[in-house]
């Protein structure tokens, strides 16, 4: 059991990372046209956390690049929340 248990982290991990890189290919077209209608540089922020606030590696990087104070412990927080609340009308 321990090890399903393992399996699955990865996974998750795993479809963390792919989806970050998703969403940066989708929006670079859009970054692009940006740039060249408005001359100004742009940058595209991923901010992803997992159904169980897993999060990727450079997820400290991207929240750092984003003004104001952003708790990375509340964005979790927000994110289990919203799972529960999800399951919680499923289950029920």
């Amino acid at each position: 059991m321990m090890i399903m248990l393992m399996m699955t982290t990865i996974i998750i991990i795993i479809i963390i990372v792919i989806k970050e890189a998703e969403k940066i290919l989708k929006y670079k077209d859009l970054t692009i046209e940006i740039q060249r209608m408005w001359n100004v540089k742009t940058k595209v922020i991923s901010v992803i956390i997992g159904a169980t606030g897993t999060m990727s590696k450079s997820f400290r990087k991207y929240v750092s690049n984003i003004s104001g104070n952003r708790e990375i412990k509340e964005l979790q927080k927000t994110a289990i929340l919203g799972t529960a609340h999800i399951l919680r009308k499923v289950l029920t």
